[in-house]
């Protein structure tokens, strides 16, 4: 009896023994296959942490190359490429958990679709300005040869206005100074005689001209003795930081046709020797002329 009770305690204890270690195998089998998930769902996430980390290298590098072709578009570009910058270094720190990734693929996925609006408007951009820039080009050329033209127009222009100018420039001609004795009866007698002349003539004409302006005209007659001494009235006329001493003023009313211009200028003890006339216009020297007294 005594045998019997020992074999079935000890029946109860082996199966006690044997349920423990099918238990023990379950949870070790279990633990083990867990450990190989965890590592397998690890190796996964830092394969995928890799892969979020180079399509952001890749959006980096798209938008550097289209920032240094310095469109109009640059700083929208700049503020989104530094967003980029900024996901790859909170992405370099993260552990790479499933539910960081998850986070931070969002994230990308969204600074990827703002690169692409981006690229398609920048690339509107570029052909528009590329238009812009051939039209800018043929209207450089354009306005260059109108340029040109012009230019060449008002060369002939300054031409013409010259040649007109000098056109209208009235003409004097026959200047000449004669020496005359003044009887008593007012009979004006030539001479060449320094010693008898009590007064000269000076004359000279206007030659006729349809293009010149017509109205009152001023010349100033300069007569120098043999002495080199100034005759007449002496008087001094600045012209800029030109000074004129001339002998008289004469005044022409002038209507485009010949003009005879006839001057007297009484002296007395007129010295020998060779006498000189120049007439301005201003402080033109428009005619001139000698002659001597014995």
């Amino acid at each position: 009896m005594e045998n019997q009770k020992s074999s079935s305690s000890l029946k109860a204890v082996i199966a006690v023994l044997a349920v423990l270690l099918v238990g023990s195998l379950i949870y070790i089998f279990k633990v083990t296959s867990d450990v190989k998930t965890v590592q397998t769902e690890l190796k996964s996430t830092m394969t995928e942490k890799e892969s979020v980390m180079t399509d952001l290298q890749e959006l980096k590098a798209t938008y550097d190359a289209a920032i240094s072709e310095n469109t109009s578009m640059s700083d929208e570009l700049i503020q989104e490429r530094d967003k980029v910058v900024s996901l790859m270094a909170d992405l370099s720190k993260s552990k790479g958990d499933v539910s960081s990734m998850a986070k931070y693929k969002k994230q990308f996925f969204a600074l990827q679709n703002n690169m692409k609006a981006l690229m398609a408007e920048n690339e509107g951009l570029k052909k528009e300005n590329k238009i812009v820039t051939s039209q800018r080009d043929s209207t450089v050329v354009v306005l260059g040869e109108s340029q040109k033209y012009n230019e060449t127009l008002v060369g002939q222009n300054e031409e013409l206005s010259k040649t007109v100018e000098k056109a209208a420039k009235l003409t004097i001609l026959n200047t000449s100074g004669t020496a005359f004795k003044v009887r008593s009866s007012g009979k004006q007698i030539v001479t060449d005689k320094a010693s008898r002349a009590d007064m000269l003539k000076i004359s000279f004409t206007i030659a006729a001209n349809q293009i010149a302006k017509s109205g009152e005209k001023a010349y100033y007659v300069q007569v120098i003795d043999s002495k080199n001494n100034v005759l007449g009235d002496k008087k001094t006329v600045n012209f800029g930081d030109q000074t004129l001493t001339y002998s008289f003023i004469t005044n022409v009313n002038y209507e485009n046709k010949t003009v005879q211009v006839t001057e007297n200028l009484p002296g007395k003890d007129f010295p020998k020797g060779v006498y000189y006339v120049n007439v301005f216009d201003n402080n033109e020297n428009v005619s001139k002329t000698s002659f001597t007294l014995k």
